[in-house]
């Protein structure tokens, strides 16, 4: 039985960082990621504030925290983990859903988190179909034509700026009374003819049989509108993916791990790190920051 030193459940950010101070300490690693490596930050186009890139894609920069950790001798899988457990001699056994079960002395998850759903019927169907996450992966299908941003934080402007290049026009829903992103964002939204922004209004229903032809709003004081659109990119937050471990490592109310500045959790040997775990502030660089700080205490708990 193959036993690694450690594994890293996700390979964004928290996960190849936690990955490059493990491997760095002399610790045999497994990264185990379910789709692609970056996590949310490979939906963002513009990246201004990652240190080191005065501006980038997400992209760019996942591909160069990748081949760093690889060049350091990570071992990686591309598998969804379903459990983690621990065993009475120590060793976790973290199984996977190709079936397949791999063995760690101590596990880091950094799983990340999902898209937030808007909670409408049939938005489930019309996702790839109409409905997208992504305006830098599906922007180009809505050259010339209309388009909707659900949200008002850094990311639901990132995506209208980028949209508003091509798109005939973007108009940017928002539930709550004013745009939550940065002001530079907002000044910048403000300056782009062919963006309208409606605040106060949260979405109700979609408009449409097989394509998406409208999407339906109502503001708090039950005013209903209707918006011609042929895609609608909805950017209202994340949801963690932690349900396959509440077993072992405790969550709060929202479903994240509840744990502190260390990373640490409940069970020994477990770590968690990233946007998987309550915190304030989830950027890249706390990501970052998390993955450091939990590969070297799982290293100080291998060690001891």
């Amino acid at each position: 039985m193959n036993i690694y030193d450690i594994i890293t459940v996700g390979g964004g950010p928290a996960g190849l960082t936690a990955a490059l101070y493990a491997l760095r300490g002399g610790k045999s690693v497994l990264v185990i990621e379910k789709s692609a490596f970056g996590g949310q930050m490979t939906y963002s186009p513009k990246i201004e504030n990652y240190p080191g890139f005065a501006s980038a894609s997400g992209n760019e920069i996942a591909e160069q925290i990748v081949d760093q950790v690889l060049g350091q001798g990570a071992e990686v899988e591309f598998d969804r983990v379903t459990s983690v457990s621990k065993g009475e001699n120590g060793i976790f056994a973290v199984e996977c859903e190709s079936g397949e079960t791999k063995y760690a002395r101590a596990v880091i998850i950094a799983n990340g988190c999902r898209h937030r759903r808007l909670g409408l019927e049939r938005e489930e169907d019309f996702i790839g179909e109409g409905i997208s996450f992504c305006a830098v992966c599906d922007g180009a299908f809505y050259k010339d034509r209309d388009v909707a941003v659900i949200g008002g934080g850094n990311s639901a402007l990132q995506e209208a700026l980028l949209l508003s290049q091509t798109s005939r026009r973007v108009t940017v829903v928002q539930d709550m009374p004013h745009l939550t992103g940065e002001a530079r964002l907002a000044a910048q939204i403000d300056e782009r003819d062919n963006i309208d922004v409606l605040c106060g209004y949260r979405a109700e229903s979609l408009i449409g049989e097989d394509a998406i032809k409208g999407l339906k709003i109502r503001s708090a004081s039950g005013e209903e509108r209707e918006i011609a659109v042929d895609g609608i990119f909805v950017a209202i937050g994340l949801v963690p993916e932690n349900e396959d471990f509440a077993s072992l490592a405790e969550l709060d109310a929202r479903g994240y791990f509840d744990s502190d500045e260390n990373c640490l959790t409940s069970t020994e040997g477990l770590f968690v790190a990233g946007d998987c775990r309550k915190k304030y502030i989830r950027q890249i660089t706390t990501a970052t920051a998390d993955g450091a700080v939990a590969a070297l205490a799982a290293c100080r708990y291998i060690d001891r």
